[in-house]
This record gives structure tokens, sequence and C-alpha cells, in this order.
């Protein structure tokens, strides 16, 4: 018998995998005991928490900033738009099959702009999210800079409309936090580690750095996507402002700094302050937009790993255990 043994699972992990089937389990159930606007607040909710995991796993773990996020979300919008709209898809069907488009958009984005690194890298993808954004507001199919209804949902009746938007918010929840974590417990996710950490000793490991950059970007340009075809789902109305503009960049930034860069949690508790600050106090416009700006900078300049990070270096209680840790065996005969 061995003297060590690796321990993989803590008592707060399974505490906290607990509360979060509960809250998939009460957001599916939401439909018969909640209000139209609790609904709406929650897949807005979910929808930052997976456009922000989903670039936290690129520049947490792979190393690739990007700011240009919502060309993702934008083009799954639009897609499931006009194959709802135009096309007479079943628009839930359409979420689905809209994914193709980012999946296919972000491989000859990614071999255009991986050579580029850092700043230079993150200003490709903001160029490339522009681009498209002046593209869809002179494309006669998307009906320009007015933008597009999804008058379809009319023959859905408000009730039918809010179980498929609990349905997908859970599902997006289940797929971007869920697969996250499903990824950094396997063996691709020690191999990310190790890339985040080192890009250069990983690889003198075998660690195929290039492959896996393209893996992630890939993966976080589908789940983008996919909040971006649920977030618009649910307002019923697109726009090339509002579904290529910056604020989905910002966001994403905002709650990964301030909630702790490289983890599930920190994202979590990033998007809970990001939704209530822009709840209680986006009415007061710029200045609020300041406010968050600070609030990113002192986070990035007095607490690099976030408020997570602050409370990890205090409590040993992951929410989402990733880590492997080597102990000793008490039992061990001498």
């Amino acid at each position: 018998m061995s003297k060590y043994q690796v321990i993989r699972m803590t008592l707060s992990g399974r505490i906290a995998w607990v509360i979060f089937a509960a809250a998939l389990i009460c957001i599916i159930s939401m439909p018969w005991w909640a209000s139209q606007g609790l609904i709406r607040d929650v897949v807005t909710l979910a929808c930052y928490i997976a456009v922000a995991q989903m670039w936290n796993m690129l520049a947490g773990y792979g190393g690739l900033v990007s700011v240009g996020q919502q060309a993702f979300v934008g083009v799954a919008a639009y897609a499931m738009f006009v194959l709802a709209q135009t096309y007479g898809i079943n628009p839930y069907s359409a979420v689905f099959i809209s994914l193709l488009a980012p999946a296919v958009l972000a491989v000859p984005i990614y071999f255009l702009l991986h050579r580029l690194e850092g700043p230079y890298f993150a200003i490709g993808t903001w160029v490339v999210a522009e681009a498209l954004r002046l593209l869809a507001t002179n494309m006669p199919m998307l009906n320009g800079g007015a933008g597009m209804s999804l008058r379809v949902m009319t023959q859905f009746s408000v009730h039918e409309r809010a179980i498929a938007s609990s349905l997908l918010a859970a599902l997006l929840l289940l797929v971007t936090l869920g697969g996250s974590y499903l990824v950094l417990r396997s063996r691709y996710g020690i191999a990310m580690t190790a890339m985040r950490d080192n890009p250069a000793a990983a690889a003198s490991q075998g660690v195929n750095v290039h492959r896996l950059r393209f893996y992630l970007f890939v993966a976080a340009a589908v789940g983008s996507g996919f909040a971006g075809a649920v977030y618009f789902m649910a307002q019923l109305r697109i726009t090339p402002p509002s579904a290529f503009g910056m604020n989905w960049a910002n966001l994403a930034i905002f709650i990964v700094m301030v909630g702790g860069i490289g983890s599930l949690e920190g994202v979590l508790i990033g998007a809970v302050i990001f939704f209530f600050a822009e709840r209680w106090f986006g009415e007061y416009g710029a200045s609020y937009l300041i406010v968050l700006g600070l609030m990113t900078l002192a986070c990035a300049l007095y607490f690099r790993g976030g408020l997570w990070g602050f409370y990890s270096r205090h409590f040993n209680a992951p929410w989402f255990p990733t880590r492997r840790h080597l102990v000793r065996n008490e039992g061990e005969v001498k």
C-alpha cells in the first residue's frame, strides 16, 4: 500500500456541487414560481457568467487576452435570428445550429492572429469584431443598422418561452462552468495549467501549446456564441451595436479581474458584483463605467488574484477544486 494518496475533492467542493445542482434545479423550475422579470434577470446573469468564463479560460489558461469575444457573441446571435426569422427554423433548434457559425469563424481568425502576442493579439481580436459589426450594419439580409426582431416567438405562449429560457440558461451554465471544471480536472487541465505558468517549459515537456490554444480559442468562441444566442433570444431583438459592442469584452474583463483570473469561483463572484452594480448604478451612465474601470485597475494593482485570490490566501476551501494534493496516509504502518 502506498504511503501517499492524491486528493482531488474537498468537503467545500462537495458542498459547492450540491449548491450548484440545487441552483440549476431552481433555474429550471422558475417558470412555475418566478416572475417574468426574475427569469429575464437570471438568464442575463447566466449569459454574463458564460461569456466571462470563456474569457477566463482564454486569458487565465491560454494566455490569449482577447477584447473581441463580442465577435462570436454577435455572429451566433445573428445566425440564430436569420435561421429562425428568415428561414423559419424552430428558434430553439436554431440556437444550437447557430453555434456552427462561431465555431467555423474561430478557425480562420485564430490562424490569422495566433502569431501575434500580448496587446497585438488583443487589438487584432477587436479589429475583427469591429469589422463584423460594420459588415452586419451594411447587410440587407440583417436589416442593416435597424436590427432584427424575433417575431416568430409570438407563436409560443409566455409560459412556453419562460420554460425554454430557463432550460437554456441552466444548460448554458452546465456547459460553460461544468464543462470548464471537468476539463480542468482532466489531463488537459494539467497541460493548460502548465501552459499558463510557463508555455516554454510546458512545450519542453511535450505539451502541444499551439494546438491547445487553438482548441481553447474555438471552445471559447462556441461558448460565447451560445451565451449570445440565449441572451438575444430572451431580448427578442438584436442590433449590430448591441451584438458586437465592446460592452461584452468590458464585462468579461471586469468580472474576471475583480473576481479572480484563472478560477471558476472568481467568475461567479465577479459576475454577481457586475450584475448588481449594473442594476443599481447603471442609470449614472459614464460615471458608473468609470467606477467599474477604477475597481478593475485597483484589483489588477493590489489584488492580482482578485477577490477570490484574497479569500484563498486566508481560507483553503475551494468551491471547484481542480488541483491535486498529495497527502500521507495516516494509517500507514511503519
